[in-house]
């Protein structure tokens, strides 16, 4: 029986390559837990937990400039969930906002055709989180709305604007890095534009750093202290415009707030960081590279500890962790009371090897955790470092000056106790301890333990390497092969080595180096072996050096097919492999063909001089392999009758015998069997030839005149009883063999390049390549089904071109990408929820609201079983098994620590919250959980030191201060040491399995000392602790839209604090 080939379902895909110049800027992570990075014109959506691509999106005609993912500070439920949108930028002025789990682009902005440089979500205000900054060259920014693409307002500037920059701690305030200055707006709205210009500042030549500090005269007295720190710094904003000898911002690689810290900046140079303190208009720190020292791309400020991620120029990424040399004393004069900020070096990654095409573009951090960092390489490669604490003292090194660092007596905002399970890595505030770096010295605790910080490199993705390419398809899924079908794909590169790519999953499955030049093309001999060629340059009589290998890919092995041939000799132009894998013809450019044997690798024939030059060749799928099977098979048997006696063949099953026959005629086949297979090729005249070879038996048959409508055929087609060519002016001539009829269809695209019939029995789809697109052609109707153009549709042009399955197509550019499209060749973008990855992904957004918000609702209360569960499908409650399944699936793709730390029943409900929203990465329950937690923890010991009467005082927690960077929800005046020094509140605690729930019996207040934001902060908490003991009354608790804890989070909106 003939094997028929089955379709396999493969998702349209993009394996992408080298970064274009302008995808610098191009990449973003998310809080989602997502990377964005644009390549060319796709974007890459890259899970950093995995280290896997798991969507490329498609809708751009130039590069992709910048991308940012939309923040998610607001409160989710049923009409507002957790969703996946992202916002991109290209060199042509528009802006696409996606629906990143559907692949679909969701609107479209354009304002001027000039690359967008900058742009950010709003995420400080609650009317609607859709609004979108851009900064339109030269000198615009405007505010849209991203859900409907709506301009609200667009305001001009005298400068041209290189970037911007949010203040974190107030929306109202952004800066604006200028071709030659700063410009300040303290009236940003989103309700109109800023009504003024703005303050421009000026910065001068930024001397602040050691190096270009001049000495001090030998007469001076030697500053101390303060003094000198200010001595050391120079007042770099001026309202002045610097003179022509003074170095402006045009050397300034980036402009920041510091999210640590309120009314501090960071410049960026490329061999010093300043940073400057915006009320005293001055530089209150210098991190400065030595002469020796790497030169500094990029810098991202952290918001949970005042430390700063760099990137240098050898693609080695260092942490810097601020400490305080002084304390500032309040009796003395503020302008001599300067404390000099000093970040110290505390980790630091490998570099890579920087050649003129390799080099660091960019880095991006996770915004939510700040302990992990991804560097984009010019190459495609996304290296993925997380930074690792590993305990114990390190060696005594007095002149460094570092003070150790030591691990946080809490976890998840409450003090750990003393057989709870933690995760010591999980962020950067629960890595490092705040109180270190502010200067002070903890008291001895059981749980401190000093820390010292390692980059661990995690994951990497690896890209594609420069074009051009020869890609191949392995021979189409079979009911033979259906058990062991690997839908393979070869991918011959430019330096000489080939990349084989699993099409299931988009990984590479193996990389060989096969050549030690560009490789031509590859053929498949099998499923599991392949034969590819390279050329070398030519000399100078234009021989070159050929080589022809023989891969078996499960071993690796390669060895030359032909042997010691292949020096000084014209170029190979291309190979063929017969139907049956049988035979192979190998073809010069201006010499003979051979034809070879495969099986035995042995030369058939080397055609005589004076045969016809080849322009195009291919095999027959016609042989006679059916009927020398029948005949072997026939043979087989009437010798075994005459071997049997009659009386033995009566004692011998005939099911028997005929296995035997079956099995001896397989091996026979494949040994002795030489089917007789055929090939057609043309001439330079366009003459078509056919040539029969059987076993060693090469024969000339029939010749076919050439068609006068045709031009130099450049390719050929064949299958079943149709026969396509191909010519050089753009026309195709189809064949019908059967029925005696050609026809020819003038395209007027220009030189056929190649032509490829679809695998599958009775599927005529046939694809062509040109030199400026593709198209796909039905040859039983001889008409076109799709068409792809360089310059109309695509701004990429195709290098080669190969069916993957019966229906999709893939194809190699110039832009370093291999996609795999539907037969309309429109988009590789796919629905991120319908693929079937190779490692499980975390990512609740891909759920459905409902599943997602249920699966939340399950991590945070489970007050039907006295322990935590993380099997859902046992939960009796009203679902879909489908809804059940995919909630499962996100519960198994969480780490082992990670579930066994949510499954402790010393975690408390406050930190499971806390660690919930983390896990989410919803920004406001995060914030929100944070800042509660701290609270109740500073009221819990308020009432310990309360209830204490006489004895003696027993040893307490230290006091946990709360980070600056919620600055933004509590006035200033807290963060100061000592203001929580009263008894605030009477708490009782109840023990629930499980779980610790804070109660609150009275509260009471000085309006003195405490704000009315305060007030309304303790109110608030005073209702979530109420709501939190009606939880844990209830006996049954599971509806994701009406959960309890939902109804908390409602209730809040009515107090200002949220």
């Amino acid at each position: 029986m003939i094997p028929y080939t089955v379709n396999i379902k493969l998702a349209a895909r993009t394996l992408t390559g080298t970064l274009n110049l302008q995808n610098k800027t191009a990449v973003d992570w998310g809080v989602q837990g997502l990377i964005a990075q644009g390549c060319h014109s796709s974007i890459l959506i890259i899970d950093p937990k995995t280290a896997q691509t798991i969507q490329v999106l498609e809708r751009h005609k130039a590069n992709v400039v910048k991308v940012k993912w939309s923040r998610e500070n607001y409160y989710h439920n049923i009409s507002s969930p957790y969703c996946l949108r992202l916002a991109s930028g290209d060199a042509s002025g528009k802006i696409i906002v996606w629906d990143v789990v559907s692949g679909t682009a969701h609107c479209e902005i354009q304002e001027h055709s000039k690359p967008i440089q900058d742009m950010e979500w709003l995420w400080n205000q609650d009317a609607s989180r859709d609004l979108l900054l851009a900064v339109h060259p030269p000198n615009y920014i405007v505010l849209w709305n991203g859900d409907t693409g709506t301009k609200l307002w667009k305001k001009s500037y005298a400068e041209n604007i290189l970037s911007f920059s949010f203040d974190p701690f107030d929306a109202s305030n952004m800066a604006l890095l200028t071709s030659e200055g700063i410009v300040f707006i303290t009236d940003f709205t989103h309700s109109k534009p800023p009504g003024s210009a703005g303050k421009k500042v000026y910065i001068a030549s930024p001397h602040a750093s050691p190096a270009h500090t001049k000495p001090t005269p030998a007469a001076a007295p030697a500053p101390t202290g303060a003094k000198k720190a200010l001595n050391k710094v120079k007042v770099l904003i001026t309202n002045e415009k610097p003179t022509a000898e003074a170095v402006t911002l045009n050397d300034c690689l980036q402009l920041s707030y510091l999210p640590s810290k309120r009314n501090h900046m960071l410049l960026l140079y490329p061999r010093e960081i300043l940073i400057l303190d915006l009320e005293l208009s001055q530089t209150v720190g210098v991190v400065a590279i030595e002469r020796s020292g790497v030169p500094f791309i990029q810098v991202i400020p952290c918001s949970q500890r005042d430390a700063l991620y760099c990137l240098h120029e050898n693609g080695c990424i260092t942490l810097r962790v601020c400490r305080s040399t002084s304390v500032p004393d309040e009796a003395a004069d503020p302008e001599q009371n300067v404390q000099e900020l000093v970040y110290d070096l505390r980790s630091q990654c490998d570099a890579i090897r920087v050649t003129k095409t390799v080099r660091p573009y960019r880095m991006v951090i996770c915004p939510v955790n700040e302990n992990k960092a991804a560097l984009m390489v010019s190459d495609g490669r996304v290296m993925l470092w997380e930074l690792k604490g590993h305990t114990g003292r390190a060696a005594a090194n007095p002149s460094s000056g570092l003070s150790p660092l030591y691990s946080p007596v809490a976890f998840c905002g409450a003090p750990l106790g003393p057989n709870q399970k933690r995760i010591q890595d999980l962020c950067l505030n629960s890595m490092i301890g705040q109180t270190l770096i502010a200067g002070e010295t903890l008291p001895p605790s059981s749980y401190q333990q000093e820390v010292q910080l390692k980059f661990l490199l995690t994951g990497l993705l690896s890209g594609l390497p420069l074009p051009p390419f020869a890609i191949r398809m392995c021979p189409p899924l079979t009911t033979k092969n259906i058990n062991h079908y690997q839908p393979l794909l070869a991918v011959g590169t430019s330096n000489g080595s080939v990349l084989v790519y699993n099409l299931t999953s988009g990984l590479l499955h193996k990389e060989l180096s096969v050549h030690s030049c560009e490789v031509r093309g590859i053929e498949w001999v099998s499923l599991t072996s392949f034969l590819s060629f390279a050329t070398s340059s030519p000399n100078n009589m234009g021989l070159v050096r050929n080589e022809l290998q023989h891969v078996d890919l499960p071993t690796g092995r390669c060895f030359a097919f032909r042997g010691e041939r292949g020096n000084d000799e014209p170029p190979i132009e291309m190979i063929k492999v017969s139907h049956l894998k049988q035979y192979l013809v190998v073809v010069f450019r201006d010499r003979p063909l051979e034809l070879w044997d495969i099986r035995t690798g042995t030369l058939l024939r080397e055609m005589a001089k004076n045969f016809p030059t080849v322009t195009a060749l291919e095999w027959s799928p016609s042989h006679n392999l059916k009927s020398l099977k029948k005949k072997q098979i026939a043979a087989r048997e009437a010798i075994a009758r005459q071997t049997v006696s009659d009386a033995e063949q009566s004692s011998v099953e005939s099911s028997v015998i005929s296995l035997l026959q079956d099995a001896e005629s397989k091996a026979e086949t494949s040994q002795a069997i030489s089917a007789r297979e055929h090939f057609v090729f043309t001439d330079t005249d366009g003459q078509v030839y056919h040539i029969t070879v059987e076993g060693n038996t090469v024969k000339d048959g029939a010749r076919i005149p050439p068609d006068g409508s045709m031009g130099s055929i450049a390719c050929i087609a064949w299958k079943g009883d149709t026969l396509v060519l191909g010519d050089v002016d753009g026309n195709l001539n189809f064949w019908d063999l059967k029925a005696r009829l050609s026809r020819g269809i003038p395209t007027h695209r220009g030189w056929v390049k190649k032509i490829r019939f679809a695998p599958g029995k009775g599927n005529q789809k046939l694809l062509v390549m040109y030199t400026d697109g593709a198209e796909v052609w039905d040859s039983k109707e001889v008409q076109m089904v799709s068409s792809m153009r360089f310059g109309r549709n695509v701004n990429y042009r195709i290098l080669d071109i190969d069916w993957c399955t019966s229906d999709k197509v893939t194809l190699a550019s110039d832009d370093g990408c291999i996609r795999v499209l539907e037969m309309a060749m429109k988009s590789a973008s796919y629905r991120m929820d319908e693929q079937d990855l190779t490692d499980p992904v975390w990512c609740p957004y891909l759920l459905l609201p409902r599943a997602a918000l249920t699966l939340k609702a399950f991590l945070l209360l489970q007050p039907w079983s006295g322990t935590f569960t993380m099997d859902i499908t046992q939960v009796d409650y009203t679902e879909k098994v489908e809804i059940k399944g995919l909630i499962q699936e996100q519960l198994n793709s969480l780490s082992n620590d990670m579930k066994s730390v949510l499954q402790d029943p010393e975690l408390s409900l406050l930190q499971r919250c806390l660690l919930v929203s983390r896990l989410f990465g919803d920004e406001s329950d995060l914030h929100f959980w944070t800042v509660a937690s701290h609270y109740l923890q500073s009221f819990a010991q308020a009432r310990q030191l309360s209830v204490k009467e006489g004895g003696e005082e027993s040893q307490t927690s230290p006091q946990i201060h709360l980070d600056i960077c919620h600055d933004v929800l509590c006035e200033n005046s807290y963060f100061q040491v000592g203001k929580m020094s009263s008894p605030l509140a009477v708490l009782s605690y109840s023990r629930v399995p499980g779980f610790t729930f804070f109660f609150y019996s009275s509260l009471s207040f000085s309006s003195s000392k405490f704000s009315t934001q305060n007030k309304h902060l303790c109110s608030y908490l005073t209702h979530v602790a109420s709501l939190l003991k009606k939880v844990t009354l209830r006996q049954t608790f599971f509806r994701a839209h009406h959960l309890e804890a939902e109804k908390m989070y409602r209730t809040s909106r009515r107090h200002p604090y949220v």
